[in-house]
């Protein structure tokens, strides 16, 4: 496990920050320790430092991985944070969006969610601003983007795209050989 570079650390954070704003300082400097981002394999993991520590016994080659992947880098060095972030980042989550009970499933299958699959949203939100996905009864459901604002989904069709599929919990099925 090694430490990201700046450039890649820099990507990771203003990704998290898209998110969970400026919450990103509370993800890592935790009551029950202190957290930091390791890379390995392309892979980026969320570890305890004192995991960390006995980690480093073994050998680069033997090592699968130490803590929680939170995402990947493309070969042309862009992050895609996968499924496996979403509880550590959910309870810091600036803008959320609630889908309704009927299009639930169809979120989980990967599709973007129209107005009429919207619940609620949170005030203030711009476009392209990163959400994260919940159902009705406050249960994380994925990560999206807003494909408009706020403002702009009060007076959008039904039929608009109101929020972009990122990832979901979904995922866990569908993906299951490639998300470690």
């Amino acid at each position: 496990m090694k430490r990201l570079s700046d450039e890649r650390a820099k990507i990771l954070f203003e990704k998290l920050s898209k998110y969970i704003g400026t919450n990103v300082k509370q993800l890592i400097d935790r009551p029950d320790g202190t957290y930091c981002f390791r890379e390995h394999l392309d892979r980026v993991y969320y570890v305890s430092e004192k995991i960390l520590k006995l980690s480093e016994c073994f050998g680069h080659k033997k090592l699968i991985c130490v803590g929680t992947c939170f995402g990947k880098f493309s070969k042309t060095n862009k992050l895609k944070f996968h499924i496996t972030a979403l509880y550590y980042l959910a309870p810091y989550a600036q803008y959320k969006v609630w889908v309704k009970s009927s299009f639930e499933q169809q979120f989980l299958y990967g599709n973007h969610i129209p107005k009429s699959g919207l619940g609620r949203i949170t005030e203030n939100a711009g476009q392209y601003q990163g959400v994260m996905v919940y159902n009705m009864n406050d249960l994380p459901l994925g990560f999206g983007v807003l494909a408009r604002s706020t403002t702009e989904c009060k007076t959008a069709d039904p039929i608009t795209t109101v929020c972009f599929h990122q990832s979901d919990i979904g995922e866990y099925i569908r993906s299951e050989d490639t998300l470690f």
